[in-house]
């Protein structure tokens, strides 16, 4: 029997997943909607119960021509008839990225059929979960696989559902070009109201990339980034994109005058719902992180999800991730959430969502950062990444960080310049960036200007007077102003 892995259920019997429903007749309706592999998985009944459901279920998957995968129970498996059985690793105790090398080689070096690649997120249906790897460890898993000698099928496991399927496809993707095989769904499908119409959504889902995965330039281009900054300005002050930011309160009223100032149309808002109807018009969505609150996590998925679901950009400021228990919790629920275009923080906080700090245990504590997204790391120089190409700009003034919201501003900035510049992410991070911060240099250099307070008025005057000239096609602002670097990766 040939294994197809594309949408593979593993089966979950407590009552919370089940709520009194027949597993036979849940598998089955699941099948219906496309399922191509079951897992049977019940870790709490004895072995006789155990033979008994799964010989039923055999009976089930046969007629649909899907083998049955027994978790663990070899002796389950022989018993019942079933194709296969999955063996799970129990000794993975660190998501470092050579151990999760050594642990994946190590499987297929021994035969495995397939390879079960997690938890990806975080999940309620296992509670004894050591670590979790995100997109960006099925990434690294993936590459270690692809120089190997031997081929093996791989799929991705651990709080995956409708609304993440895609990007979970998307963002694992190996540098080799090596993709995941397929997803494994529990609760998804195993608590759903409608297994077979679960599994139809997820399988159609899976067919397309998501919306959010624009176009990308096919060469790295180095040469010219700076050549292009001025035009991009220009197209983005022509378009005059809607940003809408779920920015910090301390400084949402500075943050909208910059953002008029540059020729966008700021929408500040932290109600979720209304995400819904202003993502349909193409612009951007803004997290910041500065002012946390019970809600504030909630009201930000809703809006990622209208976002993402619309192929609209997203910026992530995950201020004072590290600080607090709970913005280390909100930064993995968000990873966790959504797709983002870009990640904008300081060292720390950029740290924090990689996950390159540990905690007591020495386990990782990021999720996800994943790959085909923007990086810009914050500080007297600016570090910009897609991964492929890493530029440090060493534009702006010490004057930026003697006054709240500068920085937070250039989150805003840089979401309306990816929304009304789809070529390139990096390209239209770079241009937001290089107009904010040479304005930056203008207004310091004004013999007005004495510090912080006659700084931010001269600031908000240099971006207008930018983005009139940009709007005029006059590109004399930036000739000779833009101190980037290349850097080799």
């Amino acid at each position: 029997m040939a294994l197809d892995l594309s949408l593979y259920l593993v089966t979950d019997s407590t009552p919370a997943i089940l709520r009194g429903h027949d597993i036979c007749k849940v598998v089955e309706e699941a099948l219906k909607g496309g399922v191509t592999v079951v897992q049977y998985r019940d870790k709490k009944s004895d072995t006789g119960d155990l033979v008994k459901t799964a010989k039923k279920l055999h009976e089930i998957t046969r007629r649909y021509n899907v083998p049955l995968i027994i978790n663990d129970r070899v002796d389950v498996a022989i018993a019942s008839g079933a194709e296969g059985v999955h063996l799970g690793q129990d000794d993975m105790s660190t998501t470092k990225p050579s151990r999760i090398r050594r642990h994946a080689v190590k499987a297929v070096e021994e035969g495995a059929d397939y390879l079960g690649i997690g938890t990806i997120f975080a999940t309620p249906t296992k509670t004894n979960t050591k670590s979790i790897i995100g997109t960006a460890g099925a990434k690294i898993i993936l590459d270690s696989l692809s120089r190997l000698d031997r081929s093996v099928s791989t799929v991705a496991i651990g709080g995956i559902n409708l609304s993440n399927v895609q990007r979970v496809l998307y963002q694992s993707a190996g540098q080799s070009g090596k993709q995941l095989d397929g997803v494994a769904v529990v609760s998804a499908i195993m608590a759903a109201d409608d297994p077979k119409s679960a599994a139809e959504e997820i399988k159609k889902i899976m067919a397309v990339p998501p919306p959010f995965a624009t176009r990308q330039l096919s060469s790295p281009r180095e040469s010219e980034l700076a050549t292009d900054v001025p035009g991009v300005v220009q197209q983005v002050v022509t378009a005059h994109p809607i940003v809408h930011s779920m920015i910090n309160f301390v400084v949402a009223n500075f943050v909208a005058n910059v953002a008029i100032a540059a020729g966008v149309s700021p929408i500040m808002s932290q109600y979720g719902d209304e995400a819904k109807d202003l993502a349909v018009h193409g612009g951007g969505l803004v997290i910041n992180m500065g002012t946390l609150t019970s809600a504030s996590v909630t009201e930000y998925l809703k809006a990622i999800k209208a976002y993402n679901s619309n192929g609209n950009p997203v910026v992530l400021d995950p201020v004072g991730a590290g600080a607090t228990a709970i913005r280390r919790g909100a930064v993995k629920t968000l990873m966790a959430g959504g797709y983002f275009d870009l990640i904008k923080g300081n060292e720390r906080e950029i740290k924090e969502v990689y996950g390159n700090t540990t905690n007591e245990q020495g386990t990782q504590r990021g999720v996800d950062s994943g790959p085909r997204n923007v990086v810009l790391l914050t500080g007297s120089t600016d570090y910009l990444s897609d991964g492929n190409r890493v530029i440090a700009v060493k534009n702006g003034h010490e004057l930026l960080s003697r006054a709240t919201g500068t920085g937070c501003a250039v989150g805003t900035i840089c979401g309306a310049y990816l929304a009304a510049f789809r070529d390139d992410k990096l390209l239209a991070v770079l241009a937001g960036l290089l107009m904010y911060e040479i304005a930056a240099e203008n207004a310091a250099a004004k013999d007005t200007v004495q510090g912080p307070g006659t700084f931010l008025p001269a600031f908000l005057d240099e971006i207008y007077s930018i983005v009139q000239k940009a709007s005029q096609g006059e590109h004399t602002w930036f000739e000779g102003r833009a101190k980037i670097e290349h850097i080799a990766l």
